[in-house]
């Protein structure tokens, strides 16, 4: 039997909804996501982490793209290691 779990720090957050540490603080700050402390540690309770999750606002099918020539593919990002050594090209420049 697995016991549910019931508390979150502040790093399972983020990394549970790819969220950003600023981001969830900002939340907690404005009041729309209720956190907790323990000695030094932030928690989070896993019932007022569904409860925030739940109260974000949907995205309106306007706010979708109209297809897949929207789509913007990201380039490709050379580290220094790649292009150490080489000479710029126009392209590069």
């Amino acid at each position: 039997m697995s016991v549910p779990v019931m508390v979150f720090t502040i790093k399972d957050v983020c990394a549970l909804v790819h969220i950003g540490r600023t981001s969830l603080y900002e939340a907690i700050r404005r009041g729309e996501l209720q956190a907790h402390k323990r000695g030094r540690r932030t928690l989070i309770f896993s019932d007022d982490l569904e409860r925030w999750l739940c109260s974000l606002p949907p995205i309106s099918p306007s706010k979708l793209s109209n297809g897949p020539s929207e789509i913007v593919r990201p380039t490709a990002v050379r580290s220094s290691a790649d292009t150490a050594g080489r000479r710029k090209t126009g392209k590069e420049a």
